[in-house]
């Protein structure tokens, strides 16, 4: 969701690439909480750090809370958004649903800070 959320916030000019440390498959509740905005996350798949090239990195943005957050690019810049993983919600459709629109709320709004920072 974030790497969705930053690219449409953020634009073709940013080199936006999204990882983890164990990644499985991209969430059907992520893939319905952003169709909801108007992005469209079929073609997205779960990566690893390890796919990512070190020298294409500038700044580094971890959203893990309770789960590990990933290891490397330890020379880089770094920023924490501690979010909670909503793939770990149980409960009915409905509330795993509730609880990916709440994350997707929360990283567009950190993004929106991020954005208006970046201006001043």
């Amino acid at each position: 969701m974030a790497e969705g959320l930053a690219r449409s916030f953020l634009g073709k000019g940013a080199l936006i690439q999204s990882a983890g440390s164990n990644p499985t498959q991209v969430n059907p509740y992520a893939v319905k909480a952003m169709k909801e905005v108007g992005i469209e996350m079929v073609s997205h798949r779960a990566k690893s750090v390890d796919e990512i090239q070190p020298e294409s990195v500038d700044l580094v943005i971890t959203l893990c809370a309770e789960e590990v957050c990933p290891a490397g690019f330890a020379d880089k810049p770094r920023l924490h958004w501690g979010l909670p993983d909503p793939a770990a919600v149980e409960g009915s459709e409905t509330e795993k649903l509730a609880a990916f629109r709440q994350v997707r709320d929360q990283i567009r709004k950190k993004l929106e800070e991020f954005k208006l920072s970046k201006v001043d």
